[in-house]
């Protein structure tokens, strides 16, 4: 997948081109979907892509976007827009959403 200019053209390209329909939100040791209806360790979902925007002058409009699969078989993205690692999330988590992983990032 190629990164689409914005974050909203990203977005806008991996909804309606790739189908990855869900917000997922990040809590403690879990990604949430919406509704928070199901919930997902670390080993039940895949980074697919990650794909990083920076502001032209302001650090503080930095922002990640992670496509996502879940075992299960849901797509969808999370945005990340003030760097998770200083948040309140697990060790595991944060390893699986590093950015300089093995996991290649689209520019």
């Amino acid at each position: 997948m190629k990164q689409k200019g914005t974050l909203s053209q990203t977005l806008n390209m991996l909804r309606t081109e790739e189908g990855y329909e869900e917000d997922f939100n990040l809590l403690d040791e879990e990604l949430k979907s919406p509704e928070e209806r199901e919930k997902f360790l670390s080993q039940d979902f895949v980074v697919d892509e990650v794909y990083r925007f920076e502001g032209p002058s302001n650090p503080g409009d930095e922002a990640t976007l992670y496509a996502i699969t879940t075992s299960s078989g849901r797509k969808g993205v999370l945005l990340d827009g003030y760097n998770y690692s200083s948040g309140q999330i697990s060790e595991e988590l944060l390893k699986k959403l590093d950015l300089k992983s093995n996991r290649p990032t689209s520019e």
